[in-house]
This record gives C-alpha cells, structure tokens and sequence, in this order.
C-alpha cells in the first residue's frame, strides 16, 4: 500500500499522481492520507524523468481538476487519481459516462464548487477604507466565507468587475488583493480587519428595498438563492424580515393605488414601416 499525504494543491497532486503513473500503482494501493495522520511509508521517486513524458489527459479532465482541486473534503485527490488511471489505461471517453461512479461524484464535486464562487460573485459586500495616498485611489475591503477554497478561481471576475479601485477580498483561508496592477495572495485573515459599517450599506439597503417585490415572496426560494449562512455579511439582510413582515400590507396597498394612465407609444419609424406593410 503507496500512503501519499493529501496534497496542498493541484500542482503537488500532478507531481504525485505523475510518480504513481509511473511506478503503475494502482487506485485501490494508494491511501491519500490527510496531514493529520501518521505518514509511515512515502512514495520513492522515479528514477527516469522521461517516464513521464507519455502520461497525456485532455483539456476538459485538466479543467475538472483545476476546479475541483479547490474542494474542502480532501476526497477529490482520490477520485481523480482513479479517474486519471482509468483514462490512460484505456478509457479515454470517461468523463463522457455521466453515471459512472469516479465520474459522478467529480462533477457533483463540481458542481458545488460552480455554486460556491457563483454565490461569492453575488455576496462579497465592499466596505470603504482610506483612499491611497500614492495614487488617490479609493480602497474597500470585504470579508466572505466560502464553503470551498475559492479564492483564487474568482480572481478573474473581480478584477474585470472592480478594476478602478483597490481592494482587498478576506477570507479564513486565503486573501486576495487588487493594487490597479496585478492580483496577489496573503495567507487567511479574520473578519476583525473588516470596518463594521459604512456609507455603501446604507446604499445596498436603499438598493434592496427598490427591487424587492412584496408580490412574489416566496421564502424558501429566496432562502434557497440566498442562504441565511450569508446573511450576517450582508447589509441588505438586517431589512429582510421587515420587508417579508410587511409585504402583505405593502400589496394590499398597491391594489388600492389608482391604476398609472396608459403612456402613448413612442414614435418608430421602422415600427411604424412594419405595421403599414400589405398583408
């Protein structure tokens, strides 16, 4: 039995995963043992450097791997190594069998890591700090719990979304920051470092109450895209309740309301070309 601790990333796993490849171990002879435990054997290394050079996978199983490397379990170094076995023994349209078991339990890996930086790009809340002397620039920090490590994966988005403003994305396990340059990482930090409020709450309140629709409450929906787990981080959340308490009186009042009068069509050439067409 080949005991391997759990790597610290996907570029460790690949070095290990390359040495087994190699030395042809089977899935069922290794145990990815977590740092936890007791290591009492450790893989030797390959003597030939060019006994990797034929081990070749496709784009979409480097995808799937750079994605699901960043799951919390630690179950996802196993799955790939068997994965990655059986492909370059053979079954090289694997990932293309959606009910195979290595397969299924990959993509739902997948899956909740997709859900997981979807919700950080719609939940991260910036709060203002002091401009920076040097260039002017204003500064925000925010502060966001992932299920996953993330981080980095979101890195891309925030930066095309957030571009003319430094700022500084803190979380248990890692930290990302944006100077207007380039995006770095600083190990984990706690929510100490984060101001507790400031002006753009207020703005995310005034911002919430005009989309919020008292007609089309529905609660487990609501809860269901936005998870109570993030309420605490969220400005709008502390006016939640009220709204959802009120709703029923804010809908009785809107059916007592004179209907708005009927706006005339604006003027449009081309529309009004179409409609004079002959039938």
């Amino acid at each position: 039995m080949e005991i391997c601790i759990y790597p610290k990333g996907l570029l460790e796993w690949r070095e290990l995963a390359r040495e087994l490849l190699a030395r042809e171990v089977p899935p069922d002879e290794v145990l990815w043992q977590s740092p936890e435990q007791n290591t009492l054997f450790a893989i030797n290394p390959v003597t030939d450097p060019k006994a990797h050079s034929h081990f070749k996978v496709s784009k979409e199983f480097l995808s799937l791997a750079n994605t699901v490397a960043v799951h919390r379990s630690g179950r996802q170094w196993f799955h790939l190594y068997r994965a990655l076995w059986r492909i370059t023994h053979g079954e090289r349209h694997l990932l293309s069998l959606s009910s195979d078991k290595d397969v299924h339990h990959l993509k739902s890996m997948e899956k909740h890591i997709r859900r997981d930086i979807h919700k950080m790009h719609a939940f991260v809340r910036f709060r203002k700090v002091d401009d920076c002397p040097e260039t002017g620039r204003e500064q925000f920090v925010a502060w966001f719990e992932p299920d996953h490590k993330i981080v980095p994966l979101t890195a891309g988005f925030f930066k095309k979304r957030f571009t003319g403003m430094n700022w500084s994305i803190l979380t248990p396990d890692e930290c990302m920051h944006w100077n207007g340059q380039r995006v770095h990482f600083t190990p984990g930090a706690d929510q100490s470092f984060v101001p507790s409020a400031d002006e753009q709450d207020e703005l995310w309140k005034s911002y919430y109450r005009h989309i919020f629709n008292p007609a089309r409450v529905k609660i487990k929906a609501m809860q269901s895209e936005m998870p109570k787990k993030y309420w605490k981080n969220l400005p709008e959340a502390s006016i939640i309740k009220e709204l959802i308490a009120t709703s029923g009186e804010t809908v009785a009042h809107m059916h007592e309301r004179e209907p708005s009068p009927e706006k005339k069509a604006p003027k449009n050439a081309y529309l009004d070309a179409i409609k004079n067409l002959p039938s």
